[in-house]
């Protein structure tokens, strides 16, 4: 019987030539039809041998199968998504949003040329640094700067360069591992720095750095904020200012991942966490590097501030080609860096420091007014504000609680989860969270527009309700 149906299953030439899709062949290139329409003929053939079908369709009803599937295909993998999870820095959904300020900045620079690598006024070439360096050495007070393309790679390069053949002394509670798997240790050993472990997992002293000087011969002193965890409890660990003492009285380097950090104290903005990268530079770090796409709410990027000999040195390694930052992403990073001369223009322009300034009550106001237009475009489903608590995200500000309120949806024809799943496989997905059977829309991480794609989906879904009630 299996191979009956087998031999049933239409040439693929045959259905290449069928009208609508050759009729295609304008629009679409030929071997995405191509790819589309066997596939197709792949499952049939699946599906027969798995004994799940009896009976092959009609090669009209193939064709339209196949047709429909180009049609709907969306055009682009990666698309925009809406984020009503509360959690700011989301590391799976592009964590920093840039804003529409900065997408008009990229859309100007990537529409033509730029001066990247050209000095203007000396009509020569120039550094790609030199857009944001002084900007950088503005805002902490660095003596030079640069920028590569991710953090990771930022700590990479300065270990390479500054310690490699080296010993290097870091906290046993600072040997973390990053997302992807990515530990410090490892970085150490491909950068060719030897680790020097010191203190415990909870306590480490000044004096286990001074032995490991003395007695290990170590170096350069290493610090890494912890940036996706919190040790709690019976802890203690050494301070930058402890560890440059230390550094100074045995010529040795103090160097600084900082992680994700603030260009100006993060009381500003109503929280009382987070690194300011200043303040480690004034207590006498060396070179300090830290993440454009995180706190600083720009785009993805490693920089890299300090001592302009040793970020010279830095800059000389062979390396930095290979980690370099592109320029839509350093055209961003410039707009950041400007808004943030002033704290205050910062936290109204900064979408990622707008939303981590928002206090409980802003959030309240804005669940409020969603609740009702929420109501109004699905009126069967149970709409509520709550109280609840969202995140800075994005291995930043671990154990820090952003108070807030958001909508709690649930239903009595429908389950939390069933509810999450259609507003995930909406036109525009939208991520959600299930608390409690209900799924949770916090109003901090919404952007412009995505207040709307929510009262369409939720008048959508009410109709869909609405007619299967009937239907029963």
């Amino acid at each position: 019987m299996n191979q009956d149906l087998l031999r049933k299953i239409p040439k693929i030439d045959v259905l290449l030539a069928r009208p609508a899709l050759e009729n295609l062949k304008e629009s679409v290139s030929r071997n995405l039809i191509k790819k589309t329409a066997q596939e197709y003929l792949q499952k049939l053939r699946g599906e027969i041998l798995a004994e799940t079908i009896t009976e092959i369709p009609a090669i009209e009803e193939i064709e339209q199968a196949v047709l429909n599937k180009l049609l709907n295909t969306e055009p682009y993998h990666l698309k925009r998504v809406v984020n009503a999870t509360g959690v700011v820095l989301h590391t799976n959904l592009g964590r920093a949003p840039l804003g529409g300020e900065v997408a008009e900045r990229l859309a100007e620079i990537a529409q033509g040329y730029c001066n990247l690598e050209y000095d203007i006024e000396a009509g020569k070439r120039g550094s790609r640094y030199s857009h944001v360096e002084d900007l950088i050495c503005k805002l902490t007070g660095a003596e030079a700067a640069m920028v590569v393309n991710n953090n990771a790679g930022a700590v990479f390069l300065m270990l390479n360069t500054l310690a490699k053949g080296k010993k290097v002394a870091i906290s046993r509670g600072e040997l973390v591992e990053i997302g992807g798997s990515f530990r410090v240790p490892e970085i150490m050993e491909q950068s060719g720095a030897e680790l020097v472990e010191v203190g415990t997992t909870n306590k480490t002293h000044p004096e286990d750095y001074s032995r490991a000087v003395t007695e290990k011969n170590a170096t350069v002193l290493l610090k890494v904020h912890t940036s996706n965890f919190a040790v709690v409890g019976f802890t203690e660990s050494v301070s930058v200012s402890q560890m440059a003492d230390i550094a100074k009285e045995n010529d040795a380097l103090v160097l600084y991942d900082v992680g994700s950090g603030f260009l100006f104290p993060s009381e500003w903005i109503g929280l009382h966490d987070g690194e300011n990268v200043s303040k480690a530079l004034q207590d006498g770090a060396d070179v300090v590097c830290f993440s454009g796409d995180k706190l600083m709410g720009s785009a993805q990027g490693g920089i890299l501030a300090g001592k302009k000999e040793l970020i010279d040195r830095i800059r000389k390694n062979h390396l930095t080609r290979m980690l370099r930052i592109d320029k839509l992403s350093l055209a961003a990073l410039e707009v950041a860096l400007r808004h943030c001369l002033d704290p205050q223009e910062a936290c109204e322009k900064i979408p990622t420091l707008h939303m981590l300034s928002m206090s409980r009550e802003t959030c309240r106001e804005k669940a409020s007014l969603l609740r009702n237009k929420l109501s109004q475009a699905a009126p069967s489903f149970c709409m509520e504000v709550i109280e609840t608590e969202d995140e800075a995200g994005g291995g930043s500000l671990p154990g820090v609680v952003l108070n807030s309120c958001a909508v709690a949806v649930s239903s009595a024809r429908m389950s939390a989860r069933s509810i999450e799943n259609y507003m995930r496989s909406y036109r525009t997905a939208i991520i959600t969270r299930v608390w409690k059977e209900r799924v949770i829309i916090s109003p901090r991480t919404l952007c412009q527009g995505d207040e709307q794609e929510l009262i369409q989906a939720f008048t959508e879904l009410e109709n869909l309700v609405n007619e299967e009630r009937t239907e029963k």
